[in-house]
Parts: structure tokens; C-alpha cells; sequence
């Protein structure tokens, strides 16, 4: 299948460059300490944080942090496959570990000891980056719950299909089979906080594919910046009114 036309454009109108269109929006749960929704593309999530609260299994307390716990999953509804997928299977086992260990490190979780934060994360509609699209919506959700980070954690994904690198991989790129490097950084401390590859590639592609990754998460992350921004002007409004 030819997933780069030789016009170079890709099965969605996309350049091998180009990013899917990217929508945020805060406050999406009532009743969480901060939520968002998080789009990029046709793959829509939403977050919700609750904390710092005390540790409910005191067991679980850790004296000098916080207690971070993550909790992925997927509604059933979010793709076009009608089978029932069940809660806590393997796959979301391992995402919410991945989701964990990714906002840990961004939160600076020395500063709420004994305490317990709690992310949830759910797929409302999965078209590719899913990963990608949690770690964001989190990110959110964090800030939106007031959450000290040590920088705003974006993630972004990058392929190789038809000897191109491509950036942002959709369902259809992704299932393909070649190989994908999902990229987790903090971009004002330029650092990488998660990098996961599912096949093999010489080193100057993966250079190459790594790179793209990283661009599209400091677009991400300008991107989330200016929602950030946007709410603050919001609240100061409602305030002075």
C-alpha cells in the first residue's frame, strides 16, 4: 500500500511533516481538581486529576513525596471494532504505567508529601497517537489542577513508511507495521522523558525520526502553553468582573 503519493501527500491530505490538527479545552469534569480534552486529529481523550488528597491505603504512602497513580482505559465506543475490550487488560495496564512514569517525572511531587494524585485518562475516540494524546491531556489536567511541575511534559509520534519519515501517525499508518517512535519530552529543560520504539531502524533514520518526534512535541507543547494562557486571562476576567 502506498501511504505517500508521489505527489508526497499522505492518505489524509497531509505533507510527511505535518501535524494533525491539534484542539484543547480545560475543565471538561466538574467535579475533578483539574481536566481537560485533549484532540489530535480524529483521536480525541479526556483527563481528569484529583490531589494532592490523603493517601486512602496508608500502605502506599511514601514520606517524603507524593503518591502518583495513573488509571487508562478506553471507551468502549471509541473505536469502530464493537467488541467489548475488558478493563485492565494488558495493553492498558501497560499504558497507564507508561502514562505514570511519564508525569512523574514533570511533577515535583517532593513538595506534597504523604499525599496521593490521581490520573485518569480515557480514549473517547482512537485514530492513532492515543499514547501521545493521554500524556497531553494529562499534562493539562495537571496544570489545570494547579499541580508544581518542573516543565509542561508533551508527547508526539513519528514513523517510517514508504522510505519517508512521517510525523503524527494516524490508525491506518499505524497499523501498517513499520516502525514508530513515540516520544515524550520537557522542552524547556530538553529533556526526554519517554521514548518507545517497536521495531528496528538504522541509526541515521532513527535520528532523523527522533527529531521529527521532538519537533511535533515542542508544537505540542507552544500549543498547550497558549491554551494555559488563554485560561488565565479567562479566570483574571471573571475575577475583575
Amino acid at each position: 500500500m502506498e501511504f505517500v503519493s508521489p505527489e508526497g501527500l499522505r492518505l489524509d491530505g497531509r505533507r510527511p511533516m505535518e501535524m494533525r490538527q491539534i484542539r484543547a479545552e480545560l475543565g471538561a469534569v466538574a467535579n475533578a481538581d483539574g481536566s481537560a480534552v485533549f484532540e489530535m486529529g480524529n483521536t480525541k481523550v479526556i483527563a481528569a486529576v484529583y490531589g494532592p488528597r490523603e493517601v486512602e491505603n496508608k500502605g502506599q504512602q511514601i514520606r517524603d513525596q507524593a503518591l502518583v497513580r495513573c488509571e487508562y482505559s478506553m471507551a468502549n465506543f471509541s473505536t469502530g471494532d464493537r467488541m467489548r475490550k475488558p478493563k485492565g487488560d494488558r495493553r492498558s495496564t501497560e499504558i497507564s504505567l507508561v502514562i505514570r512514569q511519564t508525569m512523574e517525572a514533570c511533577i515535583l511531587t517532593h513538595l506534597m508529601p504523604q499525599s496521593q494524585i490521581d490520573i485518569f485518562v480515557q480514549v473517547l475516540q482512537a485514530d492513532g497517537g492515543t499514547r501521545s494524546a493521554c500524556i497531553n491531556a494529562a499534562t493539562l489536567a495537571l496544570a489545570d489542577a494547579g499541580i508544581p511541575m518542573r516543565d509542561l511534559v508533551t508527547s508526539c509520534s513519528a514513523g517510517y513508511l514508504n522510505s519517508t519519515s512521517l510525523l503524527d501517525l494516524n490508525y491506518v499508518e499505524d497499523s501498517a507495521g513499520g516502525p514508530d517512535v513515540t516520544v515524550g519530552i520537557l522542552p524547556k529543560l530538553d529533556k526526554v522523558t519517554l521514548l518507545q520504539m517497536d521495531s528496528k531502524l538504522p541509526l541515521d533514520i532513527f535520528e532523523n525520526v527522533m527529531q521529527l518526534a521532538t519537533e511535533g512535541c515542542k508544537a505540542i507543547a507552544n500549543y498547550i502553553r497558549e491554551i494555559l494562557l488563554e485560561n488565565t486571562k479567562q479566570l483574571e476576567y471573571r475575577r475583575g468582573a
